[in-house]
């Protein structure tokens, strides 16, 4: 009675990981063209929270061995796969929230550009500057995601910012006379254009891990809570 007994949980919860699994692969590839894009990434967070929801109350009401810790580490382990799995799905729509990004970060870099250059004015400076600031961005973002970890993206980013505005300075020291307002939209349109390909390819790495932690964090949080909430009303 007791194999049977057994037996009849890790049953139910492989069925259950099987059916999630297929439930996510359906969604991702026949509704990719229907649902939006970041309605399509909400949704994903929404069904992985869901599911490790429906996994730890049915791990709960099959398992009544729930109150050792072997069963709450069982319950993470397979909400932890459930999120990575249903993760792999979302890459695009975490790609083009990247792309958003990666725009509203030149456009900040631009205006602080043209804050600092307002004593330019022909076309060699904007470009001198434009293209030092490019430069100085790929080096450090290269440098520093190779030899620190991905996970400083953000403080890359920052950092260049901060460095690009400096070697503007000592750039237009050297530089009189005023800005028109074509140099600001000529300088917004080559920092979007370039800068946010290369700050893009960068940062996807980040993000996607970010998504990850995100929604491990939630489903470990929901699950150890349900257990709780079982091991009391019992």
């Amino acid at each position: 009675m007791n194999t049977c007994y057994l037996n009849i949980p890790y049953l139910s919860i492989y069925l259950s990981i099987y059916l999630s699994i297929y439930l996510s692969i359906y969604l991702s590839v026949y509704h990719s063209n229907i649902l939006f894009f970041f309605g399509y990434y909400f949704l994903s967070i929404y069904l992985s929270i869901y599911l490790s929801i429906y996994l730890s109350i049915y791990l709960n009401l099959f398992t009544s061995i729930c109150r050792n810790l072997f069963t709450i580490y069982l319950s993470i382990y397979l909400s932890i796969y459930l999120s990575i799995y249903l993760n792999l799905f979302t890459s695009i729509c975490l790609n083009l929230f990247t792309i958003y990004l990666s725009i509203y970060l030149s456009i900040y870099l631009s205006i602080y550009l043209n804050l600092f250059t307002s004593i330019c004015l022909n076309l060699f400076t904007i470009y001198l500057s434009i293209y030092l600031s490019i430069y100085l961005s790929i080096y450090l973002s290269i440098y520093l995601s190779i030899s620190i970890c991905s996970h400083l993206s953000v403080a890359i980013c920052s950092l260049s910012i901060y460095l690009s505005i400096y070697l503007s300075q000592s750039v237009h020291i050297y530089l009189s006379q005023s800005v028109h307002y074509l140099s600001i939209y000529l300088s917004i349109y080559l920092s979007i254009y370039h800068l946010s390909i290369y700050l893009n390819l960068f940062t996807s790495i980040c993000l996607n891990l970010f998504t990850i932690y995100l929604s491990i964090y939630l489903s470990i949080y929901l699950s150890i809570y349900l257990s709780a909430i079982r091991i009391k009303l019992m």
